[in-house]
């Protein structure tokens, strides 16, 4: 490469640099308008926290994107515990605000996931070593101690169940897997997603404790019903004047 070739490159490079820093800082900046005007009240538009909501300097942009994705954020009332529901914003506010956000500190970027190279016997092990004893043996969600409850992952995409691992929003923990661990437990989930019922209906896959005693109850209230009927009818059958 010729002296002036290698200037031109360079140049290329500077330029390409600098579009792409102020691209990010228009998206920054957008997001910073809508997090004055929507979080700030609770975050403190530093993101340092309020009385109402707390701090989130280094909450990250795994975290923003999560909470925002799923509608859990922002909050009517800061009392409340959030739950999934319809984003309040559109696609291009939630990565203005997430760019913002990433802005504030050193929190989790967004992680790469791929649900189809996770190992599923081993998503399995792990699932039900970390995740079942709240989500429930099915992912369909469960007590999760101080009243707090664990949402049914059954609406989850691949991306907001990793961001999910690497970020613990509400009770749960952050865990330290590494990105194989991650996408074998996403696969899993996702099978639990897609799996079809071939043994008939699972109403709703809230375990097999509870689907078992539902099973045992009707097949019970069944049979009771059978001895009846075929009581009644003897019975009208040996009596003449029935």
């Amino acid at each position: 490469m010729g002296p002036r070739v290698a200037v031109v490159a360079a140049v290329v490079v500077a330029a390409c640099a600098l579009v792409t820093a102020s691209t990010l800082a228009a998206v920054a900046q957008e997001g910073r308008d809508l997090f004055v005007e929507s979080c700030a009240s609770c975050h403190a538009s530093d993101g340092s926290g309020t009385e109402y909501g707390p701090d989130i300097t280094d909450a990250g942009e795994a975290a923003a994107d999560f909470q925002l994705r799923t509608g859990r954020m922002p909050l009517a009332d800061p009392s409340d515990q959030s739950v999934r529901k319809d984003p309040a914003f559109d696609e291009q506010e939630i990565k203005d605000l997430v760019a913002f956000v990433g802005t504030l500190g050193s929190g989790p970027e967004i992680p790469a996931v791929d649900a189809e190279s996770g190992d599923l016997q081993e998503g399995q092990r792990l699932f039900v070593d970390n995740c079942a004893a709240c989500h429930g043996a099915t992912a369909n969600g469960g007590a999760a101690g101080v009243g707090a409850l664990a949402p049914s992952l059954f609406e989850a995409s691949s991306l907001e169940i990793a961001e999910a691992i690497v970020t613990g929003p509400g009770e749960m923990p952050v865990f330290a897997f590494d990105i194989d661990e991650r996408n074998a437990i996403v696969r899993f989930i996702r099978y639990l997603q897609e799996e079809e019922a071939p043994g008939g209906a699972d109403i709703g896959g809230i375990g097999p404790v509870p689907e078992g005693f539902v099973g045992w109850t009707v097949g019970m209230l069944s049979l009771g019903l059978v001895c009846w009927l075929v009581g009644s009818r003897a019975k009208r059958s040996g009596d003449p004047g029935a």
